[in-house]
Formats: structure tokens, sequence, C-alpha cells
């Protein structure tokens, strides 16, 4: 029987071969394929970035993200592979662009008029196809643009130079309450009490308690901030994001109050004409069937906590400037007293304020609060000779930019930097275009009036430290630049002048 077995005329296993190998190594050959494939992913793509590496580089790029902070693995990775390169966040490919030529051309163009993120991380802040922020459905932000735009220009940003002259001298004879036990004012909580102040004034005209809606936006900016590129899995385990759901309820419960007094008031008013302003054209627009009342809150929610959120810092950023550098502030004051003398700012000053404006945009350059945009193309499209299919995301990194291309002295705060007139294209600080900042005019014109009205009345000093410094200062670079507040070198000394003079006494 065995010899049987082993005879070639029953067991030919020569003849078993060809039969053998192929079925055994057919899976093996084609999950090696698969593999490299996988692997040269990235040679599909002629943009300078990390690899593919079997999913590994997607995962690496977003975690990097989520733990340097967004503007920081902008910087990092614009440094590691140039100023035009791909990454992926979220798994979607995302382009990072420090390149003003690739600037201007997504800025300009209608199809990069969409921003985004995280859906469950928007739909959770409210921001998901609502306000105006960071709403990615190009349909309804064109709905509520020309609310915004209507408050923000015209009469509104006349109206705002009395209003924020008049919210900022109420708050300087008010210093005692942000001054610590030294005497040190804390001016951060200072500016956003003032400009929450004047924004509440011209856009919504219901009283409210400064201090403790200032304590919620910061609340709803950290978990905006934390939540925007989030992994949808985070959103399935509660206990990771209780305290964001928190900070987000707090303030959007304020702002509904804070509403829907405002349609009382509406509703009960003898002449209509007495209540209009931005508030009341969005609750008359919801009524109209054009716009929810979800939208409407978020709307009003978001022009509340714009100037409190971020301009609050860029004044902070410049006060320490001025601080630091006395031939500024002594440029400052000279035009001050030559345009506005002894009165009170008013309208027709703002234009003739040309020192002040060079010094608000040098700091805005040197160091930027909002230094990154964020769009998304809606159509193929190709930028500086690389293929850009649709839905890629893009980040602008407008900081770097200011610090790599056209100004004499890049690495310096200095006004020589403004001394000519510098091209759009070279300087963006609230971008252009269709989606540039609606509320761009406005921030100017607040900047000027607050440091008019401050410095007129005090001169400002840094505490006697090496970290009091901007260059020192810890900060965290995420959605915007942000000092570390748990500190008290962010205060500062405001010494009164000689009202006679305009100088220290």
């Amino acid at each position: 029987m065995v010899l049987e077995m082993l005879n070639p005329m029953h067991y030919n296993i020569t003849s078993m071969v060809p039969e053998a190998v192929p079925l055994a190594t057919m899976p093996i050959l084609l999950l090696t394929g698969f593999l490299l494939f996988i692997w040269n992913y990235e040679d599909t793509s002629s943009i300078p970035g990390p690899g593919y590496c079997m999913g590994i580089g997607p995962l690496i790029s977003h975690c990097r993200f989520l733990w340097m902070g967004i503007g920081s693995a902008c910087n990092y990775y614009n440094k590691m592979y140039g100023e035009f390169m791909r990454v992926w966040i979220c798994g979607e490919e995302t382009l990072i662009i420090s390149k003003s030529s690739s600037m201007f051309h997504v800025m300009k163009h209608n199809h990069y008029i969409s921003r985004f993120g995280s859906k469950l991380g928007l739909q959770f802040v409210g921001m998901h196809e609502n306000g105006i922020i960071f709403n990615n459905n190009p349909a309804l932000w064109k709905v509520v643009r020309p609310f915004f735009i209507k408050a923000l220009t015209g009469p509104g940003l006349v109206h705002m130079v009395t209003i924020c002259a008049e919210s900022v001298g109420r708050h300087l004879d008010r210093l005692e309450e942000v001054k610590n036990a030294s005497g040190f004012v804390d001016v951060l909580t200072l500016m956003r009490r003032v400009m929450l102040d004047a924004s509440n004034m011209l856009f919504l005209r219901i009283p409210l308690d400064e201090n403790a809606i200032v304590v919620k936006i910061q609340g709803y900016f950290d978990a905006w901030q934390a939540l925007l590129f989030k992994p949808d899995i985070f959103f399935k385990i509660s206990w990771l994001y209780k305290k964001y759901e928190k900070s987000v309820k707090d303030l959007k419960d304020a702002i509904d109050v804070l509403t829907e007094e405002k349609r009382h008031r509406i509703s009960t008013a003898d002449k209509l004409e007495d209540c209009m302003d931005f508030a009341t054209e969005l609750i008359f627009a919801e009524k109209r069937g054009d716009l929810t009342r979800e939208n409407v809150n978020q709307c009003i929610l978001e022009m509340l906590i714009a100037a409190p959120d971020t301009m609050s810092v860029s004044v902070l950023f410049l006060l320490f400037l001025i601080a630091e550098h006395p031939k500024v502030e002594e440029a400052i004051m000279k035009e001050i007293q030559t345009v506005v003398g002894e009165r009170d700012i008013r309208i027709d000053d703002i234009q003739k304020l040309k020192v002040v404006e060079n010094a608000i945009y040098e700091s805005m350059r040197y160091q930027p609060v909002v230094d990154l945009v964020m769009r998304k193309a809606l159509q193929d499209d190709v930028i500086d000779g690389y293929p850009v299919k649709k839905g890629t995301n893009i980040i602008l990194n407008i900081g770097r930019m200011h610090r790599l291309e056209f100004f004499p002295k890049p690495n310096e705060f200095t006004l020589e930097n403004f001394a000519k007139n510098v091209p759009y294209r070279y300087f963006q600080p609230f971008g252009f275009g269709p989606r540039s900042c609606v509320g761009k005019y406005i921030a100017m014109v607040m900047m000027k009036v607050i440091l008019v009205t401050l410095l007129k009345r005090f001169h400002v000093q840094t505490l006697q430290s090496q970290e009091a410094c901007i260059e020192k200062m810890q900060k965290t670079n995420d959605l915007a630049v942000h000092p570390n507040e748990n500190t008290n070198l962010l205060n500062m000394i405001f010494i009164p002048r000689n009202s006679d003079t305009g100088l220290e006494p």
C-alpha cells in the first residue's frame, strides 16, 4: 500500500507544483501589491509634504495639530517642507500655504469661500451652518453676511467712534475694578469689558453683566478651539467633552436670555425705529421666515464675542510693544496732540491718524493674534502650478508670510516697515476678497479710538521683569495666538499724564 502511494503513477508530486503554488501565493501577492500601493500613495501628489506610509502619515499630522495647536503646527510644516505643502487633517488632504501669490489666488476667488472643520465640533458650538465665522455652507453664509455688513459699515461704523470712546472713558474712570493689590492693571480684562460693552451698545442694546459674560466668552472660545479638529470618536465619549459642553451651554444660555429680552422689547415698543439695530434686523428676518431662531441667536452671539475674543488680545500686544518702544509712543503722542488735541476723538480724525494706524498694522504683523485663514476648495483648480482638487482643505499661514516677504525689517517691530505703502497682497491681517473679515473696518476704528483715548490719559509701562515683554511672553498658537493668562506678567502700570502737555508728570 505504501509502495503504491509512492509510485509515480499514483502520486506524481511534480504535477502538483503548478497547481498548488499559485493558489498559495496569490493572496500573498495581492496583499503585497496592496501594501506597496498604499506605501507609495504619496507619489500621486506633486505637492511637498510628509509621506502617507500606510496611513501613518495622516495620523501623525492630525495628532500634531491636536498636540501643537493649529498655528504652531502650520509653522512647523511650512518650515519643514516649504511655503506650499500638503498634510492631512481628519483624514482629509490639507494644504498649508505661506506664499503671497498663492494666498492672493485663494482669497480673491469665489470658489474658496467655504471653511472647514469637524462637523460634530462645529455643531457642538453652534457654528455648523449657522452664524458667519465658521459657517461652511456658502448658500446660508451668503444669507447672513449682509446683516453683518450693514451693521459694521456706514452709520454703524460712524456711531462706533462715539460709543467706543465713551465706553473707554467709563472703564478708565473705574480702573480700580481691574487693578490688583499692587496697583497693576489687568489690561486684558479691561479691554474685553470695553469691547463687549461697545459691541452691546451698538448691536444689541440690552443691559448685561460684563464680567460674567467675559468669563463665559473665554470658556466658549476655549471649547471652540479645542473641538474644531477633534475626530468623530471624541464626541462618542461623554467624559471627554463634558467640560466643553458646559462652557458652550453657559454662553449660549446667557445670549438666549438677552435675545429673548430683545424680542420682548421689540414686541412692546411704541416706535420700532427706536429699536432698530443689528439684533432687531435679525429678529425681523426670523419673523419673515428668512432665518431660523437658532441662526439668529448664533449671529448675535458671534457679533458679541468677536471683539472681546481677538481684538482685546491685539490691543494688549500693541500696548506691550508701545511700552517697549518709547520712540513709537513719542511719535503716536505727537500725532494725537496734532490731530485730536484735548477734545474727544471724532470720526473725521480716523483717517488722519496715520502713525496710529501704522503702529496698529505693525503690531498685527509682528505679533498677530489671528495669523491663519481656513478655506475649502469648492472646485478643481491650479494654484501656482499645483493641482488642487475639489474638497481640498486650505490653511493660509498669513503670520508666516508677513515675516517672509516684502518688509525691510521683518523680524523687528518698527514703523519703518510701513513707511511706504505696502501692497495689499503682502499684508493681509483681515484677509480680502469675498470672504474677508466683515468687521475689518470697524475693528480698525475701535482700535484707533481705544488707543487714542487711553494714551491721552495714561502712559503705559510693563512690569520690571525680563519676561514681561512680547517676545518672551508665554503664548499658545492654536486657532488664534493667546497669551498665557495664568501669570501676573500680563498686567501693566498706567501712569496718569499731565493733561496740558500729554506727557508724564
